[in-house]
């Protein structure tokens, strides 16, 4: 869930862009300018109408669970969770007895069987805007229609159709951005002050090739023109965190495979005879396998997966997630899992939304009915079942 602390009358928004700038010794690549050393931190603030600019990834921070974090991570929340778990299995177990004993009555029952500034700029950013918006969603159209209609594999469909939606939101985010930077820079004298790590790559300088391509290779869905980085490339860790990705690929496979897919099969004529205690016999057996084999696949793609992305990008910022398992509520738990996400919809939906005045209930609604159609193409096109059950979720939990 997204934040409601942006207040609607406010004529300015943190940026959330305080800045510890990093010591010399911090290489940069082509096209980006290295801070000097310097550890001030500044509070940079932000006109609503340049609310796409606001920098997110400011200094290198870790992840929770790696082990260069500063801090240790609770798992409090973990022990709950196996509270949970073994009460399913406890109702799954009682369910089996249950099921088991009507199957002998059954069976026995049954014999055994069962014009100016202002105007040159809006005149240049629609016709930008209509460029971007085409080909990002050509991109998106296209590849939704060729896996909805001719790839049957769910593994190689759930692939592209992801890389779709990334490369649909990275183009959205690299437009607005750039949107924004523009107009600053045609009204120098206006009442702005773009974020301080900005000034080390200004606009127009980060319209070049290699700006764009780090981006595109950046585990980040939000667009800035210079991101903290990291000073050298350790090929150890990438090597130990690839051998975590594959070691858990395999188990997901084995655990989908061997436990989760024969449950499902068995479960088909339970669902035909509406047979109540064998489904929730079933469906405790699933939640089970599913729980698992999301955790997972959450570790290996968010811990793993992202951090050797990130060391081979010397990305700084490696917050791609925080303790969600400690999460006090839905909407915190929204807010702390999936941080690329979060980040983009904060930055280019939630917050200009609320900068137009609109309230924040509306502009949270917003945002979860646009992620809850993501999540749709995400879901139904690859298993080319298209029911709007995946938007569901998204349209209860809010502040």
């Amino acid at each position: 869930m997204v934040s409601m602390e942006v207040k609607r009358n406010d004529v300015y928004c943190e940026a959330n862009s305080v800045l510890r700038k990093r010591s010399t010794n911090t290489s940069s690549p082509a096209g980006f300018t290295k801070p000097e050393d310097d550890t001030q931190i500044k509070t940079v603030l932000v006109p609503e109408k340049y609310r796409h600019v606001a920098a997110i990834h400011t200094r290198q921070r870790s992840s929770c669970l790696s082990q260069d974090s500063d801090a240790t991570p609770s798992f409090l929340g973990f022990r709950n969770l196996m509270v949970l778990v073994l009460m399913a299995y406890i109702l799954e177990l009682v369910a089996a007895k249950h099921t088991e004993g009507n199957l002998g009555r059954q069976k026995r029952s049954n014999g055994g069987s069962i014009p100016n500034n202002e105007a040159v700029h809006d005149t240049t950013w629609r016709n930008i805007a209509l460029a971007h918006g085409l080909n990002a969603s050509l991109c998106l159209l296209v590849t939704s229609v060729t896996v909805y209609y001719y790839i049957n594999h769910p593994l190689i469909g759930t692939i592209s159709q992801v890389h779709a939606i990334i490369v649909w939101l990275k183009n959205s985010s690299y437009a607005l951005t750039n949107r924004d930077l523009r107009h600053a820079l045609l009204h120098p004298n206006s009442a702005t002050s773009m974020p301080e790590i900005y000034s080390h790559c200004p606009c127009p300088r980060n319209i070049t090739l290699g700006n764009l391509s780090y981006f595109w290779w950046a585990p980040t869905l939000v667009y800035q023109p210079v991101y903290p980085r990291s000073s050298r490339i350790r090929w150890f860790y990438v090597v130990k965190r690839l051998v975590e990705v594959t070691g858990l690929s395999v188990f997901i496979w084995l655990a989908s495979a061997q436990y989760a897919a024969p449950v499902l099969r068995n479960s088909l004529n339970k669902m035909v005879s509406l047979d109540i205690a064998s489904i929730l016999e079933r469906l405790m057996k699933l939640s089970t396998i599913s729980l698992i084999i999301w955790l997972a696949g959450f570790f290996a793609v968010f811990q793993s997966l992202l951090n050797a992305l990130a060391e081979i990008m010397l990305f700084g910022d490696r917050q791609f997630f925080t303790d969600w398992w400690n999460s006090p509520s839905v909407g915190t738990y929204w807010r702390t899992w999936n941080k690329p996400v979060y980040n983009f919809m904060r930055r280019h939906i939630y917050s200009p939304l609320v900068g137009r005045g609109w309230s924040p209930q509306m502009a949270s609604m917003t945002v979860f009915i646009f992620s809850g159609f993501l999540h749709e193409l995400l879901v139904g096109i690859p298993t080319h079942n298209i029911l709007g059950q995946s938007t569901n979720p998204f349209l209860g939990p809010f502040d």
